[in-house]
């Protein structure tokens, strides 16, 4: 009798989905490796080139990128009432999906600050938008002597534009 010990391609995928819960294994085995962890964190509603711009940078800066995702209701909270427009199971299948991302982890509160705490990255990398001093878990992030960084978006690609157009094409 054999054995296929072999994982299916969704299998693969959904196991970098990773509850805040089972993290700190996860974690542990990163850090015995050596690993430089990366964190960034987003809704990532309608995944466009500048998201795909953004991450693959992000994750060339360490070993492994997490993604910090917004779940629903905080997307909710923080976009308004027509967001997400796709569902946090969705975003973060496809997040996972992406060959350069290590883990996706879901949160409930308005900023990730509490998961920061937890993960205690070696990287924290945010948009151009924010100055280092000003993203959230700087402080934790600089105590332990790691990095925050920012990346300059890609000009011309945003969800908010993207939703605009397609509810102005009704």
């Amino acid at each position: 009798m054999q054995i296929n010990l072999k994982k299916s391609n969704i299998e693969i995928v959904q196991s970098k989905i990773i509850d805040r819960n089972e993290l700190i294994p996860h974690l542990s085995r990163w850090r015995f490796q050596s690993k430089k962890i990366v964190f960034t964190n987003g809704c990532f509603d309608l995944l466009h080139l500048g998201h795909i711009d953004y991450l693959a940078k992000a994750a060339e800066e360490g070993d492994l990128l997490i993604i910090g995702l917004n779940s629903d209701s905080s997307t909710r909270a923080l976009k308004g009432p027509n967001r997400p427009i796709n569902g946090q199971e969705q975003r973060a299948m496809v997040l996972a999906s992406m060959q350069f991302v290590n883990a996706v982890v879901l949160f409930d509160d308005s900023t990730p600050l509490e998961l920061i705490r937890q993960i205690q990255p070696d990287i924290l990398i945010k948009g151009g938008d924010y100055k280092p001093e000003e993203i959230v878990g700087f402080d934790i992030v600089k105590a332990k002597n790691g990095m925050v960084k920012t990346i300059e978006f890609l000009p011309g690609y945003s969800t908010t534009s993207i939703e605009e157009k397609i509810r102005s094409a009704k």
